[in-house]
Order: structure tokens, then sequence, then C-alpha cells
């Protein structure tokens, strides 16, 4: 037992589902059988405001002093930072006030969500992120190509901390749950702009499509999309239920740095269609356990020859204990 003290300090909690949210939930858990005493600092400790863009999203408003306290009194042996908004800011100005050392971790592709949006150049974007993440002793990543990303923009320190799925939740099941005309292709995730789910929905596809999630751009899509299933939020054994009905995991997306529902999916047997980009590259096995191609509707239609039994057996090495080793071999000393 190591019964040393962790604060993990981050931006994205409840309500928020993504994949950030979940991973930190599995670390704290499978950290604290590991014998340490973690504490959350979230949004939840402050008053707050909806993210311009995104009201599920809650931004801590101005939370120096009440982090600052909260950290005086914890002490740490281990800070972490998750994430780049006004409590991860809070915190690297409280350690870097208390000559203190922290580590850091990068989960969202921040600079081209942005660009989605605003007109913003990734350049700027990059350099506010390397700023923030280079007075960190580590920076850890999910995977090689999003590494190899960060480096070509000049980031240092940048340590790997992969991902696990629940593979006793997310199990094969009886594909019947959703009786709707087959194949059936799901996505699962927020409903965004950066999401891309455009280059799913309207893919010329038999069968049914499904978008299981919410978001700002839910509205649009419904009203574009009308064929296609729109069931909202899906939640433990829902969620794991639905991803198993499916034929084929279609996951749009350009811009994740991991896309930890993929590995979910895998782990249900179900094959992943997706682009050749940082995440997918990272979590499929092209030709095993899904296809990776520029046109996403080939790739679709070719994941439904794959063996789902591979799909599963590939997930079932994605385990969150090693996944929290690695988290805790790479935290430092606070002091």
């Amino acid at each position: 037992m190591n019964d040393k003290t962790l604060a993990i300090v981050t931006d994205a909690w409840w309500p928020q589902v993504n994949g950030v949210v979940n991973t930190l939930m599995q670390t704290r858990a499978a950290l604290t059988g590991r014998g340490y005493q973690v504490t959350l600092l979230t949004p939840q400790d402050h008053a707050t405001l909806p993210c311009p863009g995104y009201p599920e999203i809650r931004l801590a408003l101005r939370p120096s002093r009440k982090l600052h306290a909260r950290l005086d009194e914890l002490r740490p042996d281990h800070i972490h930072i998750a994430t780049e908004g006004p409590l991860g800011l809070a915190a690297r100005a409280w350690c870097l006030r208390k000559g203190l050392a922290f580590t850091s971790s990068y989960h969202t592709r921040f600079p081209e969500y942005l660009r989605k949006r605003l007109p913003v150049p990734l350049a700027v974007s990059y350099a506010f992120l390397r700023r923030f993440h280079q007075a960190a002793a580590r920076t850890m990543v999910a995977t090689s190509s999003q590494e190899a990303v960060l480096r070509r923009w000049r980031f240092r320190h940048i340590v790997r901390w992969t991902r696990g799925v629940d593979t006793e939740l997310f199990s094969p099941e009886d594909r019947a749950h959703l009786d709707v005309a087959r194949p059936l292709f799901i996505y699962a995730g927020r409903v965004a702009v950066e999401k891309n789910l455009g280059a799913f929905l309207s893919l010329d596809l038999p069968g049914t499509k499904c978008v299981i999630g919410d978001g700002p751009a839910l509205r649009d899509l419904r009203r574009r999309y009308p064929e296609t299933l729109f069931p909202g939020y899906q939640f433990g054994k829902d969620l794991a239920r639905h991803l198993a009905a499916a034929d084929v995991f279609v996951f749009p997306s350009r811009t994740d740095t991991f896309g930890l529902v993929m590995l979910e999916a895998m782990a249900c047997g179900v094959p992943v269609a997706a682009f050749p980009v940082t995440g997918p590259v990272d979590v499929v096995t092209h030709g095993v356990t899904g296809i990776l191609d520029e046109d996403l509707r080939t790739a679709a239609l070719a994941a439904l020859e794959l063996d789902r039994g591979r799909c599963r057996a590939e997930a079932l090495k994605h385990t969150w204990a090693e996944s929290s080793r690695q988290f805790s071999e790479n935290l430092v000393p606070a002091s």
C-alpha cells in the first residue's frame, strides 16, 4: 500500500459525459485500490457558468481563492492537473507560486476544436497549451500519434498514459436489443460540430443509423437526418446494450486524441469504421478490429465482414489496472 495523497484538478466533470470524465473516474477507483488517497477538485466545488456553445460544460467562476485554500489544506504528495481550463490554470499558478512540481495530461485537441468554430490559428492555440504544459514535470498523453503531434508543436517531457475498458460492463449481448432494420450503424458520444457527424449521417448505407448522445448539434442533426435514431444519452448497462446491438460502430471524428468509446464498442464485439487519423489509428487494428479508410462508407461496409470475437479479444488487452499503473508511475513528488 502506498498511502500517498493525490490531488487531481479537472475542469471536466459531471454533468459532462465524455472520455475525460470516465477516465478520471476509473483512474480514481483503480488508484484507491492501490492505496492512494485521491481527491478530485472539480467545478462542483465552485460557482460556475456555462461554456459558450456547450451549456453542459460548466466552467468554474473565479476559482483561485477557494481552490488555493483547498490545496493548502490538502498538502498532497502528488498533484495532477488534468485540464487547461479555469481550475487547471488556478492550480498551475498555485504550484508555481509554491515551487511545487506537478504533472499534467493532454486529453483534448482543443486547437482543432476551436478552429472548427472560430478563425483562431492553430499556432496561437498550441502556443498557449505549450506554455501551460511546459511548467509540468511530465505531460501524459494516451497514444503515440498524439505524442508525435505534440512533439511537432515543441511540447516537452511527454510520457504515455494509456486507457482501459470495463470488459465486464461492455460485453457481447443479444443483438436483438434494438429491433431495427439491419445492419445497424451506431455512433456514441458528444453531438457537436467537432465530432464530424455529418460525414457519417450523410453516407448512403443500408439498414439503420443511430446516434447516442447529446450536445449543441443535436437539434440541427435531428432536423437534417429525420431517419436516424437519436435515443439521447445512455449510461452504464443501457449504453453497453446499445453498443452491443450494433453491427458496426462508426467514429467520424478527425480531432480526438483517443476515442475511449471505440474500445467500449470493441469490448462488445463490435468492429469500428473510422478515418485513419489520430485516435482511431492508435485504437483500431485495421482489418482486425475495424476498418480505417478515407472513404468512410467503404470502411463501414467492409467492417461488417470482420470477426466480432477478435474485436472482443483485442479489447480485453486494455485494462484500467494497467492504465492506473502507468499513471502512478508518471507521478512526481510535489516537493
